[in-house]
């Protein structure tokens, strides 16, 4: 582990984590991961893991054509999916770099809502642990390497917490910005500029009428996507679909604030930004000492942007192969 990645400066224009953020999930700086995830995407498989008690998650699997340094899995964030450009922007450098590449859709996002009639929560861990076990096993994969971004972090690094129970030979975690508290998330989009909330909201409900039309017998009558405001509509799915008793209390059920983090025994590195307008920066602040976690903290970067250049590539999949090549066993 040589590079500093905590003194990453990006170039004058690029240094609002606004512009990061925003720039990150552009359409302009698709054009440029798309050419770059040719390959990748080209070796896409379709499997359907099994999530216990009849779940089915979705996700592809690139398989090297060669030598393989192993086995990559890649989670995306909230209303993101397996194309998500910070995921298909890692899996084109992993998979370049030597590794067979899996990217998992959670329950109901990307093309999976007709999947499971129930409807996707951020506590619903059981069925991703139970999904990554079933393709550990399915291809004898040992020593396997784990990313995610934003809420695909926060579960990235719940996933690593009960590894041990769960039989999962996880070599190294690496979570971008991932959600420590999500009340203070919450809070820090509501006081902040209207977009972010504005944002996620409209993908919800794009989401949310995708369900209903998969199952309008159970669904047929909501209209769920007509509450106004991320935090009166998660209290209703929250309390009416989730069988939690508010919003807070729902929060409390994904949170690693706090000691939660401190049973960790993978070894994982979280990186996030001082000017990440999602997820405050003072929740990493507050988290266990603990010598299997390693934290990052750069001045820039937004969230999940860490844009270095023009080119628009990401400082994030620097470090994400930094800290996957560097775990690889001899030989």
């Amino acid at each position: 582990m040589t590079q500093d990645f905590s003194r990453f400066v990006p170039p004058p224009g690029l240094r609002s984590g606004h512009v990061q953020s925003l720039l990150s999930s552009s359409a302009v700086r698709r054009r440029a991961v798309l050419g770059r995830s040719k390959a990748v995407r080209q070796a896409g498989e379709v499997w359907t893991l099994d999530g216990g008690e009849g779940i089915r998650l979705q996700g592809l699997y690139s398989p090297q054509t060669g030598e393989s340094r192993g086995l990559a899995v890649l989670l995306h964030g909230w209303e993101g999916s397996v194309n998500s450009n910070y995921v298909l922007g890692n899996a084109a450098r992993l998979y370049a770099s030597g590794f067979d590449i899996f990217r998992l859709n959670f329950r109901d996002h990307g093309d999976t809502h007709h999947l499971n009639n129930g409807i996707f929560h951020s506590c619903r861990l059981d069925e991703v642990v139970c999904a990554l076990r079933d393709l550990q096993d399915r291809l004898g994969a040992r020593k396997w390497c784990l990313a995610g971004y934003s809420l695909g972090g926060n579960f990235s690094m719940r996933v690593g917490l009960n590894a041990g129970r769960a039989g999962l030979d996880i070599r190294r975690i690496v979570a971008v910005c991932p959600v420590i508290n999500p009340a203070n998330a919450m809070m820090s989009m509501e006081q902040g500029i209207r977009f972010y909330e504005w944002y996620f909201e409209r993908k919800w409900s794009r989401s949310l009428r995708i369900k209903q039309a998969a199952f309008p017998e159970l669904y047929g009558e909501e209209n769920w996507y007509d509450i106004k405001g991320l935090r009166a509509r998660t209290h209703y799915l929250a309390t009416r679909h989730a069988g939690f008793e508010s919003a807070e209390e729902y929060f409390k059920g994904y949170s690693i604030a706090d000691d939660r983090l401190a049973p960790l025994l993978v070894p994982s590195t979280i990186l996030t930004s001082a000017d990440d307008p999602v997820v405050p920066v003072a929740d990493f602040q507050h988290l266990p000492e603990n010598p299997c976690l390693e934290l990052v903290i750069p001045k820039y970067g937004g969230h999940c942007g860490f844009l270095k250049n023009w080119k628009l590539e990401s400082m994030a999949e620097d470090l994400i192969a930094d800290r996957f090549l560097g775990c690889q066993p001899p030989g």
